[in-house]
């Protein structure tokens, strides 16, 4: 063969080794199994101008696959379209389903916010009464019963009805008549610890009222009364508290107004007894004046007047008991100070009044009998012999033990010396008041005092008393005097009971330098007498004519026994005569009285 024809032959078969080459080097792209860098690497490396060959051989590649594909979609064109056409409708459907879901989502959603919003409004009127129960529940843990109770109200009014038909407002309401019961027998239980302490201190207080130092609040806290009288009322139970406390009360008025056994003993038992029963009524008065209706003023009364009863009734029995005067005399000291601080109060005492002189004269018989007995066991210890007395300073001590100077004679001098000055005094008062009243003198309602003659009897009864104690005090010195009445000739000397007596006369008489009577005799004031007798503005006018005339008469009797040398004296004898010019006519003016009568 040629050298030519190899040539060709050789060209003919390397251009068919390079086309197997591009076959595989597509084959291989198609794969994606190598690498596609070292495919395409080979295909630019091999030969020059040998990616032209294989870009002729990837694009003679792709139309086949371009034809093939046509081939495919012609035969698939009516199955795709009809699926198209499918899933268009079935698009539609699922946008209507959606739809449907979404509104089912829509409607429940709707509902659930029907829902939150209705329980939103029954929360909104569950909460408020809830709030109250609490607010229920803190006010009885503080021990605020009164405003535990209006709560109570305003739930029962108001907040309860609203949410009647849920069931714990059912248990609520049965739950409230027990907290009320609870709150009454807990305010009753204050109330009677209340009426316990006031039991027990009732003489502390009553004790303070007596000394008027301290006022009841000061010393009692009445606000257990108060709190359990405004739950009651709030209950309506009020008349129940009332008979309660009523009830209660008197029954400590009964253990008040009994006395311990042994109370006459002692003034300390009297007075606990009276600062007991101060104490007690003390508290009865104020609940009175700060309350309506729990104690009244006929209740007070009755309690009071039993009282009164009582209290009289055991001090004239344990009075009786007594033996002691001056514990007799505390007793009296006791009550005036006892039904004075009751009369305060408002109490009636008239009859504690009463009873003082009872007491006065359980006094002056227990002090008779006490003085009886030193008297008794003075004589039977005195023998009756004389003092002995060496010096002037012994005699004073002696005798200023005996008694020459009556206090009841000073007393009634005094009086008659004071109804003399008061008597004087009218004058100018009438004077005085005639003045402010501006009434002359001579008109018929000129004012005119009546103690002139009330002064006047005053001062009369007081000479008829002094005419009375005087005798009487002469016939004591008598009995008391050891005469020897069968001494057969007189020793030369007086006897001192005599002495004594007079001493004592001459001591009483200082006194009377003051008295009208008096002054009759010693200033020889007659003419004064008689020519004033009768008159409302008389000196003497309580002076009487009997009584002047007979002493008068004895004063005449006595000159002419003790002075037979009498009427040889000119004075004498001119005295005399002055007696019986002024006897006579003192009989006269008793004739007159007598022939008037």
């Amino acid at each position: 063969m040629s050298a030519a024809g190899k040539s060709g032959a050789y060209g003919i078969m390397l251009e068919e080794d390079t086309d197997q080459t591009y076959e595989n080097v597509l084959a291989e792209i198609q794969s994606f199994e190598l690498p596609i860098e070292a495919t395409l690497r080979s295909v630019y490396d091999d030969q020059p101008n040998s990616h032209k060959k294989f870009m002729e051989k990837l694009d003679a590649c792709i139309r086949n696959h371009d034809k093939e594909i046509e081939k495919m979609c012609n035969f698939h064109h009516q199955g795709f379209v009809d699926a198209i056409t499918e899933l268009l409708k079935v698009r539609t459907d699922a946008e209507k389903l959606k739809v449907i879901v979404q509104t089912e989502d829509i409607i429940r959603c709707r509902i659930q916010q029907r829902n939150i919003t209705t329980v939103v409004e029954k929360l909104q009127l569950c909460l408020p009464v809830l709030e109250m129960y609490s607010k229920l529940k803190e006010q009885m843990s503080a021990k605020r019963y009164y405003s535990a109770l209006k709560t109570m109200e305003q739930l029962e009014n108001v907040y309860f009805p609203r949410v009647s038909q849920y069931r714990f407002c059912q248990l609520m309401i049965e739950n409230l008549p027990k907290l009320r019961e609870d709150i009454k027998e807990i305010s009753m239980s204050d109330l009677k610890d209340f009426l316990e302490s006031i039991r027990k201190h009732s003489d502390k207080i009553g004790e303070t009222a007596m000394k008027q130092v301290l006022t009841v609040q000061d010393l009692v806290d009445f606000s257990p009364v108060y709190r359990c009288l405004h739950i009651y009322s709030v209950l309506g139970d009020e008349e129940t508290f009332e008979n309660y406390y009523r009830k209660q009360r008197k029954k400590q008025a009964r253990l008040v107004l009994q006395p311990q056994s042994s109370m006459h003993e002692t003034v300390d038992g009297y007075r606990r007894y009276f600062t007991q029963i101060v104490g007690f009524f003390v508290v009865e008065d104020h609940i009175l004046h700060v309350t309506q209706g729990l104690v009244t003023r006929a209740y007070t009364d009755e309690l009071w007047n039993m009282a009164l009863s009582k209290i009289i009734a055991v001090l004239r029995a344990h009075s009786s008991y007594c033996t002691d005067p001056d514990l007799v005399l505390e007793l009296k000291n006791l009550i005036v100070i006892f039904a004075d601080t009751l009369q305060g109060y408002g109490f009636p005492v008239n009859r504690l009044f009463d009873l003082l002189f009872e007491i006065r004269d359980q006094y002056n018989e227990t002090l008779l009998k006490k003085w009886a007995g030193v008297f008794r066991d003075i004589f039977e210890e005195d023998n009756y012999s004389p003092i002995p007395i060496v010096s002037e300073e012994e005699y004073r001590i002696v005798t200023s033990k005996f008694p020459f100077q009556d206090p009841d004679l000073e007393k009634l001098v005094q009086i008659i010396i004071n109804t003399t000055h008061l008597e004087q005094a009218c004058k100018y008062l009438e004077d005085f008041i005639t003045n402010i009243t501006n009434i002359s003198q001579e008109t018929v309602h000129t004012t005119r005092l009546y103690g002139l003659s009330t002064f006047k009897d005053a001062r009369h009864a007081a000479e008829g008393e002094i005419y009375t104690k005087l005798n009487q005090k002469i016939d004591e010195f008598v009995q008391l005097a050891d005469y020897d009445w069968t001494m057969s000739e007189p020793d030369g000397r007086a006897s001192g009971y005599l002495m004594d007596l007079i001493n004592f006369l001459r001591s009483i008489f200082q006194v009377f330098t003051h008295l009208p009577l008096l002054d009759l005799f010693m200033v020889w004031d007659w003419s004064t007498y008689l020519a004033d007798y009768g008159q409302p503005a008389s000196k003497y006018l309580r002076v009487n004519p009997n009584t002047a005339l007979t002493l008068l008469e004895k004063m005449k009797d006595t000159s002419k026994k003790n002075n037979i040398f009498a009427q040889f004296r000119k004075n004498d004898r001119d005295k005399q005569k002055l007696i019986e010019t002024v006897v006579k006519q003192l009989r006269s003016l008793v004739n007159g009285m007598s022939q008037h009568t």
